[in-house]
């Protein structure tokens, strides 16, 4: 078998092993010897509840010892009938049947063999009796108002401990208090009783807890006679006073009581607990004081309960003796008692006799001395008897040592030494045996044991010798035995290899020698890998109220891996298990994690390894840093007009070195108690140099800042009050607003309170025309605002704003130009004409106004146009005006988004910051033919194994006279293949349906559908259905609306899309996508495929399989169907019209994506039939 014996931890455990096993010597049971008690019970109570009662005594020896018992020191036969002893030892049992009380007494073992005889201490055995209160008959007590009484108890005997209570006939406490206590004893005094005491059930309960009994005494009954006439409250005021007056007494006491003499006797034993108790009665009630004459009462084990009449001293030491005394007092004078404490001792040993073994030839000595109060007896016996009467009892007995010289086998024996006072008896026995045997070697041979390199290893040969043996340890393979250096032999046997290495492995073997003879055993050590740790992150710095995560890498020998348990500790305490019971410490092996740090989680973290074999720890040094204290002791020095010296201390900071001083201030009169930033210092300073504002009442407050942020703000300053001061700055931001001609509203920014340094502030507002030699003209205001009307519309002006106050004014301000109120302009703009683009988009061109009829800033030009008439049908449409503005300085502006086929008007008119001019006169203008919208619908209505009937409506602009439509058509069967696309010219526009002949049976088709002007044809409106096979037919508008199972069916479809709608809105909500670009590859708008084509070529995706066949472009027999103006090749090549006016480009690209969806939305709605 495999025996860890190595580690540090391991290592000390052993040590304290060695260090016992060589101070007393086992004797293996193979070898002669005198008997040892290895077990014996102490005092035995025979309670009533038990099974039965069992005294024990085991004894060890060679040969096998007998056991003969005593009770009350005279022999006790345990062939006894009643008793059930032992087989293998002297213990028997008395079973609980009848009485027991005989069985009554102190018992002893004696055991005892060839060579001696072993004593057992005694053995009490207790049969103890019910406790009853005697039956008496209690004769009523009847007392006045204001005597003391006593109630006595005299509880009966019992098994300690004993608990008295008093209480009434409903088991309610008797309340106790200054007036009413319970002695010790029992009894229940009242210094003076009132009315209220007045009851019949006064009843004293005795419990014992060991015994499971309660008993009670008789009720007694007690009547407190009232000195008060309850007739006349007036008279019985007074003869209440009166006879409070008569009652009235000093102080007597009544515990102890007086019979006693005024002092008393009291004998504690050293350890236990010292009980004084005192009461005195006496009007009004007695106070209770305690002191110890000529020292003073023990700090900390002295207590006073019960209202002070009871004196209690826990763990009472020599020390406590002496004379205590209580004092009882009131009003009327005191009464004292004094206690004479005694303390004393049971036996105790100093020096107990030690079991030895002895050789032939040697010598010995037993000691024996014991410490009491009384000092105790001391005793000697021999094998249980007398020390005379054994011939070879020693050389020299004395009453605390028995000494001996050449010893030989017939001093071996068995010694007793027995101490004893009045207040116990203390038995030890000590074994002398003499023995010469060859060395026995008791550990067994061939042992495996494991070690850890760098750890001390240990190879056991534990052995008994007598004479004395020479231990030697040697390699197998080595002939000299292995002493000193890494190596040593420990006086059990054991060898222990120091700092064991790789090369220590290997078979030992242990010699062990004496003068009878020698002996050998052999063992085999394995040497492993030292378990490594490292803790990570190393003296990690964590900021308050963040997480703490803590990782514990580890490393040992392959072998050692199962028995490997890590564990986490703080300070040198060791966390639980799972972290604790809050969750804020979570311990998950390896890991341990802290959330919400706060300051008490700083310290040192240790990681440990335990295998098996050795142990290991790692630690880490966590900071936990916060944001620093306030600072504190803010003082003000060197007060200045425009200054003062802020000093302060710093408060602690946490771990985190303070990176500056914020300083704040206070003392805005329009916003008291808001605090602003005024400076702030590097965190190696506490000092600073204010630079102040006039007319201020300063108090300042210190924010001290490091890497976690912002501490508290300080305790605020005292107070700074700066002198006033003329302005030192005049306003901001001169502006001018005005909404009448020749109307100037001058307006500025004002000066905030911190700046007017001064009381009165008012602003100087001065104004001349720019470039005039004329005089300024001056106004002075409070407010932040004055109005001034001027000659001249929209004439510029030097304006100045100076602040003043009582004090003076502001430094010389300077000039600003601002320009008087604007006006409309006066003259419209000369229409040159009109260049039609397309059929939507036009370019205007105009001549600009005169600078002088604009009267202000000219902002730009604005376009108004309305449709008057449409050239298809000349309906005439009412005056619906839109407009589209062009900012800035030009004569020319592009007009998009017009009906095609059309005839409009439309006016120029110039803008400024007042408002718009006068229109010009209207220009009339004509659009031309453009393309089609698509078609409203296409739909089919029939279909065969071979033809298909299709239908559609009108476009909703024709946009031109229309000349007919373009129907397309091609297979599509849901593959990744598509038919060529096939062309019919429908040359009669007022015919809404078409038929097709010559399909083919049982395939899919897709159609496209396109109105046509002189100009080209639209966008395409697209459908999708099959042709049938043979002998069907499907006719959609035949009369099948009244047959039944067309409105089950239509149910059906009705139910069934309301679950689809459903799915669809969930897994749109959840996410859900839906593949839009594979249907297109496969149902290809011919359009759009066109364009493809031709602008990229053959398109394919890296994910997607193209078409194995493509459309033909369907431009080479189309017009452009272009119906959306590209606006950058008419912007004269700057991007003209896309940088004029954001309205112009919102409007015109919103009807470009309006546009794009429609026709999207068109050509993707398609809704196939199939037969």
């Amino acid at each position: 078998m495999e025996r860890p014996l190595c580690g540090r931890g391991p290592a000390l455990a052993l040590l304290f092993l060695l260090l016992k096993v060589s101070a007393a010597t086992d004797i293996p049971l193979s070898v002669q010897q005198v008997p040892t008690i290895t077990k014996q019970s102490e005092v035995q109570v025979a309670f009533p509840f038990d099974e039965y009662f069992q005294i024990e005594c085991e004894a060890k020896g060679n040969p096998k010892p007998t056991f003969r018992w005593t009770k009350d020191d005279k022999p006790f036969n345990l062939s006894d009938p009643r008793i059930i002893p032992s087989n293998n030892s002297g213990t028997f049992r008395i079973p609980n049947e009848g009485s027991v009380s005989h069985f009554q007494g102190k018992y002893r073992c004696f055991a005892s063999n060839t060579l001696g005889v072993a004593m057992s201490e005694e053995i009490e055995f207790i049969v103890p009796s019910v406790p009853k209160f005697p039956k008496e008959k209690i004769e009523p007590l009847e007392v006045e108002e204001g005597d003391p009484i006593v109630l006595p108890c005299n509880p009966p005997k019992g098994l300690p401990p004993l608990h008295i209570y008093w209480m009434n006939i409903e088991l309610e406490h008797i309340e106790q208090d200054e007036r009413v206590y319970m002695s010790q004893k029992g009894d229940l005094y009242f210094a003076n009783v009132e009315e209220k005491d007045s009851r019949n059930d006064y009843c004293c309960f005795a419990a014992f807890p060991r015994l499971r009994t309660i008993v009670q005494k008789m009720p007694m009954k007690l009547t407190v006679n009232s000195l008060k006439h309850a007739n006349d409250s007036s008279l019985s005021t007074e003869i209440g006073l009166k006879a409070n007056s008569i009652k009235q007494r000093k102080p007597r006491l009544l515990l102890p009581p007086a019979e006693g003499g005024a002092k008393s006797l009291i004998t504690v034993l050293k350890g236990d607990t010292l009980l004084l108790e005192c009461f005195a009665e006496g009007l009004p009630t007695p106070q209770i004081e305690w002191n110890k004459m000529g020292g003073d009462l023990p700090k900390g084990r002295e207590t006073k309960e019960n209202y002070g009449k009871t004196l209690k001293i826990d763990n009472v030491s020599f020390r406590d003796k002496g004379n205590y005394r209580c004092t009882a007092s009131n009003s009327l004078g005191e009464a004292t008692h004094d206690f004479h404490v005694v303390v004393e001792e049971p036996p105790r040993w100093t020096k107990k006799p030690q079991s030895a073994v002895y050789s032939s030839g040697s010598s010995g000595i037993l000691l024996c001395e014991a410490e009491g109060e009384p000092q105790p007896k001391v005793v000697w016996r021999v094998n249980g008897g007398p020390v005379d009467g054994h011939p070879f009892a020693g050389d020299v007995i004395l009453p605390r040592e028995i000494s001996f010289t050449n010893l030989h086998p017939n001093h071996t024996a068995v010694y007793q030494c027995e101490a004893s006072n009045v207040h116990g008896t203390i038995l030890a026995n000590a074994n002398i045996d003499v023995v010469d045997v060859r060395p026995l070697i008791q550990t067994e041979d061939e042992e495996h044991y494991a070690a850890v390199v760098g750890y001390s290893a240990f190879l056991h040969c534990e052995f008994f010798a007598s004479p004395e043996a020479v231990v030697s340890w040697q390699k197998v393979e080595e002939a000299s035995p292995l002493e000193g250096g890494r190596y040593h032999v420990h006086t059990n046997g054991t060898l222990e290899i120091h700092d064991a290495t790789e090369d220590d492995a290997g078979a030992y073997s242990c010699w062990v020698e004496n003068a009878v003879g020698k002996t050998a055993v052999t063992a085999t050590l394995d040497i492993r890998s030292a378990t490594k740790l490292s803790v990570s992150p190393k003296d990690p710095r964590v900021p308050r109220s963040h997480v703490l995560e803590l990782h514990c890498e580890s490393s040992c020998d392959s072998r050692l891996k199962p028995s490997l348990k890590l564990s986490w500790g703080k300070d040198g305490e060791a966390f639980e298990v799972n972290g604790t019971e809050d969750g804020r410490i979570i311990i998950d092996g390896a890991n341990l994690t802290i959330s919400n740090v706060t300051s008490e989680d700083q310290g040192v973290y240790s990681c440990f390894a335990h295998t098996a074999l050795d142990s290991t720890v790692d630690e880490t040094q966590v900071t936990v840093l916060d944001v620093p204290d306030p600072p504190e002791n803010l003082h003000l020095s060197d007060r200045r007009n425009r200054s003062v010296q802020l000093t302060w201390d710093a408060g602690d900071n946490h771990n985190s070195n303070i990176s500056e001083f914020i300083i704040e201030f206070e003392g805005n009169k329009e916003e008291p108690g808001r605090w602003e930033e005024l400076a702030r210092v590097p965190g190696r300073d506490t000092a600073v140099m204010l630079a102040l504002a006039p007319y201020v009442r300063y108090q300042f407050r210190v924010i001290a800042v490091n890497e976690v942020g912002r501490s508290q703000p300080s305790q605020p300053s005292d107070h700074h009050e700066t002198p006033p001061a003329a302005p030192d700055k005049n306003p901001q931001n001169v502006r001018v607003h005005a909404s009448q001609p020749k109307e100037m509203i001058i307006k500025w920014e004002p000066l905030k309170p911190m700046e007017q340094n001064g009381p009165g502030l008012e602003y100087r507002v001065s104004w001349k025309p720019q470039g005039a030699s004329a005089e300024w003209e001056e106004e002075t205001v409070t407010n932040h605002t004055l109005r001034v009307m001027t000659s001249m519309v929209y004439a510029p002006y030097d304006v100045r704003v100076q602040a003043v106050n009582q004090l003076g004014s502001g430094p010389e301000p300077p000039s600003v130009t601002l320009y008087s109120g604007e006006d409309y302009p006066d003259t419209a703009p000369v229409i040159h004409g009109v260049d039609v683009v397309n059929s939507t988009l036009v370019k205007v061109t105009w001549s600009s106004i005169p600078k002088d009829r604009v009267h202000g800033h000219l902002k730009g030009y604005q376009i108004n146009w309305w449709k008057a008439r449409s050239l298809l049908d000349g309906t005439v449409f009412p005056k619906q005006v839109k407009m589209l503005r062009f900012s800035g300085q030009r004569n020319h502006g592009m007009l998009p988004s017009l009906d095609a086929f059309s005839e409009f008007h439309l006016t120029v008119l110039a803008y400024n910051s007042k408002g718009a001019g006068p229109e010009s006169e209207p220009y009339i203008f004509q659009t031309p033919e453009g393309v089609p919208e698509q078609p409203t619908f296409l739909k089919v209505i029939k279909v065969d194994k071979d033809t298909a009937t299709l239908s559609w409506g009108l476009p909703e602009k024709l946009n031109g006279n229309l000349t007919g439509y373009l129907l397309q058509y091609q297979i599509i069967n849901d593959t990744y293949e598509i038919g060529e696309l096939n062309n019919i010219n429908i040359t009669t526009p007022s015919k809404p349906t078409w038929r097709l002949s010559n399909l083919s049976a049982t395939t899919k088709y897709k159609f496209y559908l396109r109105a046509c002007t002189s100009k080209g044809c639209g966008k395409p409106a697209t459908e999708e259905s099959s042709t049938l096979g043979e002998g069907k037919y499907v006719g959609l508008y035949d009369d099948i609306s009244t047959q039944g199972w067309f409105i089950g069916l239509m149910c059906a479809v009705a139910l069934l899309t309301l679950v689809l709608l459903t799915v669809c809105f969930v897994k749109r909500n959840r996410g859900g996508k839906y593949s839009v670009k594979e249907k297109e590859d496969l149902h290809p708008d011919p359009e759009v495929q066109s364009a493809k084509d031709e602008t990229f070529g053959e398109y394919s995706d890296s994910d997607e399989k193209p078409l194995k066949g493509s459309l033909r472009s369907l431009g080479r027999n189309l017009q452009t169907a272009e119906s959306a103006d590209s606006l950058v090749q008419y912007g004269d090549g700057d991007h003209g019209l896309f940088s004029e006016d954001g309205s112009f480009i919102g409007a015109y690209a919103a009807a470009r994506e309006k546009g794009s969806a429609e026709s999207t939305t068109s050509s993707a709605a398609t809704f196939p039939l199939r037969a």
